[in-house]
């Protein structure tokens, strides 16, 4: 079940900080990088971050997470994270498909990812984003730069 939440909620926002340690690590290791800035955030940092969140939840436990912020008809997706127990049940798509209902009068949605996250890359391909630009932010380290328009 998705349902949207209150990130400034310190309680959650640390169910959502293990979340992502979690998450990230595994992007981390698949693109050589392990010092990814999600991994580096705090507790703190989430529950002063402004971005609106979902969570998809099995059962009783978080499965996964994405969070966003809207400005003049722009998504930008910050964070989609899945639990690697959770990994190919197909979350992350319901994520997806949540934030663009939720959210219908959206014109462009804008995400990044890894460019060696070839899991990420993929997913956001088939969900109708394009590749727009890749960049290299840091020595060795490439982002992909996705956008969909509606």
């Amino acid at each position: 079940m998705i349902q949207s939440i209150a990130i400034s909620n310190r309680e959650t926002a640390k169910h959502v900080w293990a979340l992502q340690q979690a998450a990230y690590a595994v992007e981390a290791k698949l693109i050589g990088w392990a010092d990814l800035p999600p991994l580096r955030e705090t507790v703190d940092d989430l529950l002063e971050c402004g971005e609106m969140f979902a969570c998809f939840m099995d059962g009783a436990e978080l499965a996964g997470a994405i969070s966003f912020k809207v400005e003049e008809g722009v998504v930008d997706i910050h964070r989609l994270m899945v639990h690697p127990n959770h990994f190919r049940k197909g979350i992350a798509s319901k994520l997806l498909q949540h934030v663009e209902a939720a959210q219908p009068e959206w014109q462009k949605m804008i995400v990044s990812t890894g460019a060696l996250n070839e899991p990420a890359t993929q997913l956001y391909q088939r969900h109708g984003f394009m590749l727009v630009e890749q960049k290299e932010v840091a020595p060795g380290l490439k982002l992909s730069f996705f956008e969909k328009s509606n």
